[in-house]
């Protein structure tokens, strides 16, 4: 059964249908919704030809053999997790884009020279547990133990959030790929950002993905009545915490990084209470890493100043690091040619501020993405978009691509 564009885009809208916050889209990792997408989007892999399993990570996995019985492995996929009350597009449109380009192949070429094996991950966001790429860490064999003790906002620990959706947290490594029999990764996904829109392009190879660090940041300052207290007597964690920000603003701006404040809250959180205790998010991200580093050390020397000029601690916890992934040259060559394919004849390069799950594969594998125009860049909200013309253009890609790299020497 081949798939088209429009299906894509029919798929896209019934997956967003799937979610724990009717009026929005909200579906996180080992979730009912999690289970429910899984089964739906299985379904779609069984129609397209392809043997499915899902994993001892809940990753949903999708094949179909190469023509030899030792045939190596093609991965293609994305993610079905979503931020809080996201858009229908990120990450689902690959998994979909990755089932219909197996359907197309195998209608039109037959079996390739290396299986392929669409990956449906379940956990890119990090939304439920604070921690990015648990899906994709799980496939590329880089699972950390730490990482059973986190917990949900209800305080459920991801080791018994495993047990309850009927995964064996002791096998979580049985998940893992074998590196040698890879061909590499390849990542169809909106891009998240507004720079084909403004050169008029439907489709964009990636050159690298941005290197990340994210920390937590607590002000500790002196909550005191807010009519009694001078100004000179206040320790407001509140307004050092604010001028932190604006800080890391500041120093991002003027280095070409990208650094945001996602987060704040305070205590005690009163009207008339200056406010003693403020804690807040900085994600933080560069294409190199020497870069994104040098940035961070700027950061936290400005955090020590406006400290000691407050009479506040600024005190941060790493608490996420990624190193920059850079696509590998043979993969982009098939992904340009592809786009070249559809009549784009000089594709655009981009690099990707955006984390994905090809950081993950990128420790066992070559790497590649495709990027789709998304209007105006907007993500992880309602209004993100990629047109069924776009889509259209990018499953010809895909399918140019993957065949391209079957066309090569093995």
């Amino acid at each position: 059964m081949t798939v088209d564009a429009a299906t894509i885009v029919a798929r896209c809208d019934e997956l967003a249908a799937v979610t724990a916050t009717p009026g929005q889209i909200t579906r996180v990792y080992l979730s009912p919704e999690h289970a429910r997408v899984n089964t739906i989007v299985a379904r779609w892999m069984q129609d397209a030809g392809m043997t499915t399993w899902q994993d001892d990570a809940g990753n949903l996995h999708g094949s179909v053999p190469g023509a030899t019985d030792d045939a190596p492995v093609l991965l293609v996929g994305s993610h079905l997790d979503t931020v809080v009350d996201a858009g229908r597009y990120d990450g689902i449109v690959g998994v979909l884009m990755g089932i219909a380009a197996v359907a197309r192949i195998r209608a039109e070429h037959g079996a390739l020279p290396f299986g392929i094996q669409v990956i449906a991950f379940s956990d890119e966001e990090g939304t439920r547990f604070g921690k990015a790429l648990l899906g994709s860490s799980a496939v590329a064999g880089v699972w950390d133990e730490a990482w059973w003790e986190l917990t949900d906002a209800e305080g459920v620990s991801l080791r018994k959030a495993f047990t309850d959706f009927g995964l064996d947290p002791s096998r979580v490594g049985d998940a893992a790929v074998d590196p040698s029999r890879l061909v590499g990764y390849l990542e169809a996904h909106i891009e998240q950002g507004p720079y084909l829109e403004q050169a008029d392009q439907a489709l964009g190879v990636v050159t690298s993905i941005a290197s990340a660090r994210r920390f937590t940041v607590e002000a500790v300052g002196e909550a005191r009545h807010a009519g009694g207290t001078p100004y000179e007597r206040r320790h407001d964690a509140l307004l050092a915490a604010a001028e932190a920000a604006l800080a890391v603003e500041r120093i991002c701006r003027a280095s070409q990084h990208v650094g945001t404040v996602g987060t704040m809250t305070v205590e005690p959180g009163a009207v008339n209470v200056v406010p003693g205790l403020a804690h807040f998010s900085v994600d933080l991200r560069g294409e190199f890493d020497e870069g994104r580093d040098r940035v961070w050390d700027e950061i936290t020397k400005a955090f020590a100043l406006i400290g000691e000029r407050r009479g506040v601690s600024v005190e941060p916890t790493e608490v996420h690091r990624a190193p920059a992934v850079f696509c590998a040259p043979r993969l982009m060559d098939a992904v340009r040619a592809g786009i070249v394919a559809t009549g784009s004849p000089a594709p655009m390069e981009l690099f990707s501020r955006a984390g994905h799950d090809a950081m993950s594969l990128g420790l066992v594998t070559d790497v590649a993405m495709l990027f789709l125009r998304n209007p105006d860049g907007i993500s992880h909200h309602p209004d993100e978009f990629v047109s069924e013309a776009d889509i259209a253009l990018g499953l010809d890609a895909l399918v140019t691509a993957i065949t391209t790299l079957a066309a090569e020497p093995s």
